[in-house]
């Protein structure tokens, strides 16, 4: 099984996803972040197969710290999964390292869908 650290400054939505991997998906959270910095510190000692991260959070955001954690782990994949994800925000992420960003109004079951697709062995990036 796959882990996933899953990275948002709402505890809510923390929880909300959470849930949604661990009985929607065959996959396993790992741990969980409040913020970039945090998101960092977790990544380097968890080495999760996939990064659910927020893109606007207190201490660092999502797109300062993508860069910092594909650097530290190149084969993690990382999914900019926030509700401020729009048309020019779709190509900022091969230029950080995000393998996908998804608008959180798309909803877990896209989401869903796509980590299959990332996490499936042998698969290439979306972009």
């Amino acid at each position: 099984m796959a882990g996933i650290l899953i990275v948002d400054d709402n505890s809510s939505i923390r929880c909300l996803l959470r849930g949604f991997v661990e009985s929607q998906t065959s996959f396993t959270v790992c741990g969980e972040a409040g913020n970039g910095a945090e998101a960092v510190q977790r990544a380097k000692e968890l080495e999760p197969d996939l990064i659910l991260l927020d893109l606007s959070m207190p201490v660092m955001g999502g797109a300062e710290a993508a860069p910092v954690i594909k650097k530290m782990i190149p084969g993690t994949k990382i999914v900019l999964f926030s509700m401020h994800v729009d048309n020019v925000l779709r190509s900022l992420p091969a230029t950080i390292g995000v393998d996908l960003a998804l608008s959180k109004s798309d909803g877990v079951t896209k989401l869903g869908e796509h980590l299959k697709t990332l996490l499936a062995p042998g698969r290439p990036k979306l972009f």
